[in-house]
This record gives C-alpha cells, sequence and structure tokens, in this order.
C-alpha cells in the first residue's frame, strides 16, 4: 500500500529537521535553526477496555508493507509492517507514515536522554560487567551506535475484588527431650520447639491499580520491556508527529487483550501480597483466589527507548535504556575464554600456597618467606 511521508524541513536552509531531546524542539542537524515544539493543554484520557474489545471484535486490521514516497528526494522505499517512523534510506530524511492499526496512540513521553548521554551510560555499564566478551568493546570505543526508539506500549488502570480461602498459621511451643552431644557425649535434654497450628480462613480483599504498563512491541524482548519500568505516565503529552522525526517507532503487534493478561500477572503479587496481610497470624497459606476485574480503562502510548544487539556465537543479545530515567536493562553473553582463564588462575595460585606450606612445614623455607611468596602469588 502506497504512503506520502510526513516531513518537516528547515525554514532557512531546507534540510531536515529532528527532534532534539536537549533542546526539546526540533533541530536543523546543518545550521543548527530551531523551531519549538508549541505545548498542548488537551487532557490524557483514559479509554474503556470493555468497549475497545467489543470494536476490535468487529474491526480487524491487515499485515501489510507500507510504500512510503519521500518528501524531500522523492525516492520509493518499503517500510515492514507496522512501522511508523523512519528514516529515508536515500537521504536520510525522516519519514513519518499513517497508522493502519484500530487503536492508534494517543499520547507519548518524549525522549529525555540525548543519543550521547544514553551512548556514555552504556559505556559505563558495558565497563562494569564481569567476563563480558572483548567484541562488546565496540560499543564503549562508538564504533557502533544506539538506536532510538519510540516503542508501543498499553496502560491499564483496574478495579480488583479477589476472594480467597486458605490458611492462618500461629506459631506454639512445645517442650521435647531430645538427644544432643556435648563434649563427645550424649545427653538427654529439654528444648522448647516451634509448632504451627493452621486454621482455615476465608475473605475478600480490594484492590486498585493506576497506570500498569505493559510492553506492545515483539521488536525487543517482552521481558526486557517490562523491567525497564517505572515510567513516570504523570508526565504524558499529546501525541504529536514531529516527537517521533530522526526516531524509529512503531504501533503495537501485542494486542489490548493480550496485553492486559500480561497485566493481570503483574497484579497478582501486590493481589496476594494483601491476601496474606488480611489473613494475618505469624504464618499464611493461600488455597484458593479468584479475582474480578472491573472499570477498567486503558491508554495506548509510545514510551522512547535507546537499543543496541550485539550478536555472540549465534545467539543475539538485546539491550535497552530507557530514555527517561536512564534504566539499561540487558541479556548479557560471557566469555568463556576469560572465566577459564579465571579458574585456571586461581588454581595456579592455591597450588603455589599450598605448594609454599608444605616446604614451610618441611622446614625448607622460613615463615615470612612463605607469608611474602603467598602475597607475591595473590597479586
Amino acid at each position: 500500500m502506497k504512503f506520502q511521508s510526513i516531513n518537516f524541513t528547515c525554514d532557512s536552509c531546507g534540510a531536515p529537521l529532528r527532534y532534539s531531546p536537549a533542546t526539546v524542539s526540533l533541530q536543523c542537524e546543518f545550521c543548527s535553526t530551531t523551531k519549538v515544539i508549541s505545548s498542548s493543554n488537551e487532557p490524557i484520557e483514559e479509554y474503556d477496555f470493555k468497549s475497545a474489545l467489543n470494536f476490535l471484535d468487529k474491526n480487524s486490521s491487515q499485515e501489510i508493507n507500507k510504500d512510503i514516497t519521500c518528501n524531500k528526494c522523492a525516492a520509493n522505499f518499503q517500510l515492514t509492517p507496522y512501522s511508523i517512523s523512519a528514516n529515508c534510506p536515500y537521504c536520510n530524511t525522516p519519514a513519518i507514515t499513517d497508522f493502519v492499526k484500530e487503536i492508534t496512540p494517543k499520547s507519548l513521553l518524549p525522549f529525555e536522554l540525548t543519543h550521547d548521554e544514553a551512548q556514555e551510560k552504556f559505556k559505563k555499564w558495558i565497563g562494569s560487567l564481569w567476563f563480558a566478551p572483548s567484541r562488546l568493546k565496540d560499543f564503549i570505543e562508538g564504533e557502533k551506535k544506539l538506536q532510538g526508539y519510540y516503542l508501543p506500549h498499553w496502560t491499564y488502570d483496574s478495579e480488583t475484588q479477589t476472594r480467597y480461602k486458605g490458611q492462618r498459621g500461629v506459631i506454639y511451643y512445645v517442650m521435647v527431650e531430645k538427644t544432643v552431644t556435648i563434649e563427645g557425649r550424649q545427653r538427654r535434654v529439654r528444648q522448647r520447639e516451634a509448632r504451627i497450628h493452621w486454621s482455615p480462613v476465608r475473605g475478600v480483599v480490594y484492590n486498585s491499580f493506576d497506570d500498569i504498563t505493559i510492553g506492545a512491541s515483539k521488536s525487543i524482548s517482552h521481558s526486557i520491556l517490562n523491567h525497564l519500568t517505572p515510567w513516570d505516565t504523570t508526565r504524558l503529552i499529546p501525541f504529536d508527529e514531529r516527537y517521533l522525526a530522526g526516531f524509529k517507532a512503531e504501533e503495537y503487534t501485542i494486542g489490548l487483550d493480550n496485553a492486559f493478561e500480561y497485566a493481570k500477572m503483574k497484579m497478582t503479587p501486590t493481589i496476594k501480597q494483601d491476601i496474606h496481610r488480611d489473613i494475618g497470624g505469624d504464618k499464611q497459606r493461600i488455597d484458593e483466589m479468584e479475582t474480578t476485574y472491573s472499570h477498567t480503562t486503558y491508554k495506548n502510548v509510545l514510551f522512547p527507548i535507546w537499543t543496541a544487539q550485539f550478536r555472540w556465537k549465534e545467539k543475539e543479545y538485546n539491550y535497552a535504556i530507557n530514555a527517561q530515567t536512564g534504566k539499561i536493562v540487558g541479556e548479557r553473553p560471557y566469555s568463556t575464554l576469560k572465566i577459564t582463564l579465571l579458574v585456571l588462575l586461581i588454581f595456579l595460585s592455591l597450588g603455589g600456597i599450598f605448594y609454599l606450606q608444605e616446604r614451610y612445614n618441611q622446614g625448607n623455607i622460613s615463615y615470612p618467606s612463605v607469608i611474602f611468596n603467598t602475597l607475591s602469588i595473590r597479586l
């Protein structure tokens, strides 16, 4: 399907404009002219979850490749399905396209961390990794760059009611006789021993959840996306294409209903914690729990992320940086060579220590010499 790209150009020299987190404006990369992005007072709305599911049941989108015509150089190129922002591969002009999904983002968090700031944080993080492969130094030395993405997320608000059955444990003590060994002799002694008395309980707990965030993209591991939290959603702003200029962006590929199942999993630990508190006593067991969700609302939003990929021994490792807070999450490879060398060094050091100790025991070396040589080996 053919799409015309949305481009932003400099009024002074006609070059492409890109969003700059440093100036919070569109900026020309050639003459440094900036264009302020006017703020909006439009409120950030929550949308009814059930109404959206009914709408989606009657309307379904198809996966399509987007044929884009660049407004700057008139070249034609293709975007992958659900991509909504990229750079023209011919003139590198930021190109933004229309949405194809039924639910579109109405708000976003702009990039706050510049590329240089993110790269510096990433360098320090990589440098702190023990036994990392040497090839990761490509990122430290700047030979490889981080990529900026706006990735889709769902946020959910929900009221929950959870009925449970469980057991309350109360600790009590009894005196028991035990056989113990004292100074090599067995003796019978009386000791206090803890026991637990369990009694059945049931009850109901109520919880209110606000902005449970779930990553809605398959471009990055789901576990990585969900560990980039927390996001300060109080700073969401109304969606504006100008914030996408110069960054890649996607529509959701994990649907509203599927993502809510992940949201339920995020809510469960809090619900269980409240059930334990409600049961009381010294120990608690949960045998059954049934949760109902009501007044559920959602938002489809875009969050800013710096990403990097690293391939090591036929496996790809992904890293992501929360471009609002600077938090880094990633899968990490280990260098088996470095680990093997360390193990060998430890064994050699221990062997040297045992050898010197044996010579000292045989009277072939003085005690101070043993200490000196042992310290030398450790150093």
